[in-house]
């Protein structure tokens, strides 16, 4: 999940000539070359400031501001950055299936303690803490050139794993490329904020790319599976190299800059440049430093998590849910292990039923998001506006029926007696419940969090990784004690607890936005 869903101000149409100062010999030099006619479009190399704070900002319909980008550049921006979402998730979950070999090969057991899941927790440790770092500075040094800066050291760091000589460079090495992996990740949603306002399309692709963050991850055992069925472990790490290096020069050429403040950056120094006329943004103006902006992004993040009650019930559920992705990497191969004496080609595979849930859940998402805008019609608080609430409404039967009841289903169909395509459907019942879940959550903090978001996305997002890194751990142990029955129906008992977190904010929402003092001045138009 990403935290990057922020608000941008509307742009300040600049004023008639006429109500104007005076501009100076240079700035009437560098005036002349705007276009005579009113209607004629206006670029980067024709705009110069019109007023003497030599402060420039977009027009009115600039073609350079993202939000004005063609349809078919929108869709090309969109669909690279969810599906490189996809690819790179991958990376965390692929060597799970091979699991078996590389306890081989390094002689580690898992016969006590889950010891070959360490290079995915410490995958995860490093995903918790540098989105907090990695995200600002992308916001404020630009997404194009930091993603391929960050992309390209994910590629360098995946060759040690490729060639590693012992268990502890994996282990090490996989801080980094977590690091990475989440940061690349949860920009996608800040790109996606960038260029769509808010309507039918942003909110699609919001669903898309948590899908590519969900999906990727239970699709990773999938792919692992097949390498290690065929070839060893560290094909699945050179196999890696070979598919992300060729997807570098698609993304030199693809993606473009799409944060608002950075491009017109570079126009002020185009400008500045070429004519000599000291204009400035707005932003470059008020001089942030990088200190300031990590303290900020460090400290809001850790005082929201603390202080709101939505958004610590909100990201426990997240949490949970996020969990389960990763538990399932472990306690899928124990009970079809167990039961149907499957081996890891079979139980990675089995994984897919999980995407297939997802899928679905996607379909399903697509009316919850016009039932959202619908509910506009009857929103009194904010008249013309959805109500934040209304993004909840799917995530009820979801998460009570879908992962809550595809829980206990697959904790009681865990029989050797009966055919293992049952508590694969289970497993698919599971997977839209966590899409929608998670899906329904995230937009919900954006919405009532509003310019707040970034940092309780962050927030999110840390408790998210964290519960990741470490309760799988628990799943081997757990499965063992309780048993396979038990052991899932703990899991559905906590998910079903956790389900009434949506009825509750739905119930009393509108109450609880107006005691917390964020919630309270966080709408845009407030």
């Amino acid at each position: 999940m990403s935290n990057q869903e922020v608000e941008h101000p509307e742009s300040l149409a600049q004023t008639s000539r006429s109500t104007t100062p005076q501009l100076s010999k240079e700035e009437a030099d560098v005036e002349a070359q705007l276009p005579a006619r009113q209607d004629e479009p206006v670029t980067g190399e024709k705009l110069a400031p019109a007023a003497t704070n030599k402060t420039i900002d977009f027009v009115p319909n600039d073609p350079e501001n993202p939000f004005n980008w063609p349809i078919a550049k929108k869709y090309r921006i969109c669909i690279l950055a969810c599906a490189m979402t996809f690819f790179v998730q991958i990376n965390g979950t692929m060597m799970t299936s091979a699991a078996e070999q590389i306890n081989e090969n390094f002689h580690v057991s898992d016969e006590v303690f889950p010891h070959s899941y360490w290079p995915v927790l410490s995958w995860n440790l490093g995903g918790a803490a540098a989105p907090l770092v990695g995200l600002p500075l992308m916001e404020n040094f630009g997404v194009r050139w930091t993603y391929l800066g960050i992309y390209a050291v994910l590629i360098i760091f995946i060759i040690p794993q490729a060639v590693a000589q012992n268990f502890a460079t994996l282990i090490i090495v996989r801080i980094i490329t977590g690091s990475c992996t989440a940061t690349l990740a949860n920009i996608t949603s800040g790109i996606v904020s960038d260029i769509w306002y808010a309507g039918l399309m942003k909110s699609f692709f919001t669903s898309m790319y948590i899908f590519a963050l969900l999906s990727g991850l239970s699709i990773g055992p999938v792919f692992g599976s097949l390498v290690v069925q065929y070839t060893t472990w560290r094909w699945i790490f050179i196999g890696q190299i070979i598919f992300y290096s060729a997807l570098l020069p698609i993304l030199f050429l693809a993606l473009s800059e799409v944060r608002p403040d950075v491009i017109l950056h570079q126009r002020a120094a185009k400008i500045r440049r070429e004519t000599g006329l000291a204009v400035h943004t707005a932003q470059e103006k008020t001089k942030t430093s990088v200190s300031d902006i990590l303290t900020e992004t460090l400290i809001r993040p850790t005082r929201l998590l603390f202080t709101e009650g939505v958004l610590i019930s909100l990201g426990m559920w997240s949490a949970f849910v996020i969990g389960i992705a990763f538990m399932f990497t472990q306690s899928i191969m124990q009970v079809y292990e167990g039961l149907y004496g499957w081996t890891f080609f079979g139980t990675g595979m089995v994984q897919s039923a999980i995407v297939v849930g997802e899928l679905v859940g996607v379909f399903a998402q697509l009316v919850q998001d016009r039932v959202y805008f619908a509910s506009a019609k009857r929103n009194t608080e904010d008249p013309g506006n959805p109500l934040p609430e209304a993004r909840l409404y799917l995530s009820i039967p979801a998460s009570f029926i879908g992962l809550t009841g595809g829980l206990f289903f697959f904790a009681w169909t865990s029989f050797s007696n009966i055919l293992w395509i049952v508590p694969s459907i289970a497993l698919g019942f599971v997977g839209f419940g966590m899409f929608l879940c998670t899906t329904a959550l995230t937009t919900y903090i954006v919405d009532a969090y509003a310019k707040y978001a970034a940092s309780s996305v962050a927030g999110v997002a840390f408790l998210e990784n964290f519960m990741a890194a470490f309760l799988p751990l628990a799943t081997q142990s757990m499965y063992r004690t309780l048993g396979f029955n038990w052991a899932s129906s703990l899991l559905g008992f906590i998910a079903l607890v956790l389900s009434c977190i949506p009825v509750v904010l739905i119930m009393y929402g509108r109450k609880l936005r107006e005691r917390s003092p964020f919630m309270e001045v966080a709408g845009h138009n407030k």
